[in-house]
């Protein structure tokens, strides 16, 4: 039987892996800033070109989404450690495929968003510019993310994205294949928890540092934080403010980009 002092020791092979997604998030803001430098930052910056987009946007995930999946990922790998201490096939690298389908899941996302905004804006031409109503698009934006967060579909997912142990014993399936197949499913499920906060960011600004850094302690703020319902009405509350902001008082907005 373990004593407390034993059961609350940090294993270092987890506390190494957490440091690994932490440093990767710290290096893919800078890769991001050093990506983003000099470009126009308006707060309805276009996303650019599709290849231009998809690098940014996939490093962009690492940097925002990383610290807060960092729980769900050190319960893949504590369980198939556990397997492979067992003598159960476990295969080593699985942990690291398993992060790589979470972004497939994502990034799949962030190109249905990006042709999404593509073909709005060749249908009607100047739309997202804040000078022809593109203030009122992104307030709209905001403000259906803001209802989302009181949806069932929003609680139910929120709840498979923090339940790290309970997700990963459910649909625990060997090898490679299966690291993938898990790591996709449960970035549809953060997906499915969170497209709206991201539809907010693509309002807000997808090229912007500092929108993206609010948007990212949303998330992380909803998944860890102990208090599930006031951090989700919080940040709907959050939401509903930014949003008043931008139509009310687009120049204060501004000041936000980076």
């Amino acid at each position: 039987m373990q004593t407390g002092a034993q059961a609350s020791r940090v294993d270092p092979r987890e506390a190494g892996l957490i440091a690994v997604l932490l440093v990767l998030a710290a290096a893919s803001w800078i890769f991001t800033a050093t990506q983003l430098n000099g470009m126009d930052m308006g707060s309805w910056t276009d996303p650019g070109p599709l290849g231009f987009f998809t690098i940014t946007w996939v490093v962009m995930l690492a940097a925002m989404m990383f610290p807060s999946v960092a729980p769900m990922v050190v319960a893949y790998h504590r369980i198939q450690r556990h397997r492979r201490e067992a003598g159960r096939y476990a295969p080593a690298g699985s942990t690291a495929v398993f992060v790589a389908g979470y972004l497939v899941a994502w990034t799949a996302f962030g190109l249905v968003a990006y042709s999404l905004y593509q073909w709005v804006a060749w249908l009607a031409p100047g739309v997202f510019a804040p000078d022809q109503g593109g203030r009122y698009v992104a307030a709209g934006v905001l403000l259906l993310a803001a209802v989302y967060q009181f949806t069932p579909a929003k609680n139910v997912s929120l709840m498979k994205c923090r339940s790290p142990m309970d997700f990963i014993l459910h649909r625990m399936r060997p090898g490679y294949g299966g690291a993938l197949r898990m790591g996709v499913e449960h970035g549809a499920w953060c997906v499915a928890c969170c497209w709206a906060l991201m539809a907010a960011l693509f309002a807000l600004g997808v090229m912007s540092l500092s929108w993206m850094a609010l948007i990212g302690a949303f998330i992380a703020a909803e998944k860890m934080l102990p208090w599930k319902r006031l951090a989700n009405r919080s940040v709907s509350v959050a939401l509903a403010v930014i949003a008043l902001g931008v139509a009310l008082t687009p120049a204060a907005m501004d000041a936000m980009v980076m």
